[in-house]
């Protein structure tokens, strides 16, 4: 029987933005020591079951955790912009109380999930699609392998709701995944499948002490 193709998603380690709440999107900062250390437990844990390819966004926070998960398991990490997190523009290390204050329209578009125009934050669903497209591509490229992603937390739900067939602008039921954890996906059975996947396990991933 040929083996079924397997998309792992994971989220980067804790930065300081993430302990502090600011909106991180493009800035390119690093791991915190927390979040080294949450990325050699996981490590450790993917080791005991490696995945067969390891790609992972450019920036660093991301792709020092997929170095570090590269090391236990043996394989070289390559990156690929298309798993960027998603683009906030101005908002960009920011806190939610401050965007709320100096932009409460725009703010109020973004918790409704609804466009937010004039600031350069990127589209909800142009994330969706490149981080679905981006995904599609490896598997067809790594059939029956498990391929697994380190990226972000935006650009996971939206890419996973894109994989789901859902609406990235409407559809409210994935949450984010915290830090050094995963999602499970895998190609529909059947044809035709036009692409879409199913969730298999959602915000998995070792406990931190």
């Amino acid at each position: 029987m040929r083996a079924r193709s397997r998309l792992v998603l994971v989220r980067h380690g804790q930065t300081d933005y993430n302990r502090e709440g600011r909106l991180q999107g493009q800035i390119d900062i690093p791991l915190n020591d927390t979040g080294v250390r949450q990325a050699a437990v996981l490590a450790a844990a993917v080791a005991e079951d490696p995945p067969d390819v390891l790609v992972a966004s450019p920036l660093q926070r991301a792709a020092e955790t997929a170095r570090i998960i590269g090391r236990s398991c043996g394989l070289e990490v390559s990156t690929d912009e298309a798993f960027v997190e998603r683009g906030f523009g101005q908002w960009e290390g920011l806190r939610g109380p401050e965007i709320k204050h100096r932009w409460p329209q725009q703010h109020a578009d973004w918790r409704a999930h609804r466009p937010v125009l004039g600031l350069g934050v990127e589209d909800r669903p142009e994330v969706g699609e490149r981080v679905a497209a981006a995904s599609r591509r490896l598997l067809a490229t790594h059939a029956g392998a498990t391929v697994m992603v380190v990226a972000h937390g935006a650009a996971i739900t939206l890419g996973v709701t894109a994989l789901l067939g859902l609406d990235t602008n409407g559809f409210r039921g994935i949450a984010g995944l915290e830090n050094c954890r995963f999602s499970v996906l895998e190609p529909l059975a059947g044809e035709p499948a036009d692409g879409l996947m199913r969730l298999v396990s959602h915000n998995q991933g070792p406990d931190f002490v």
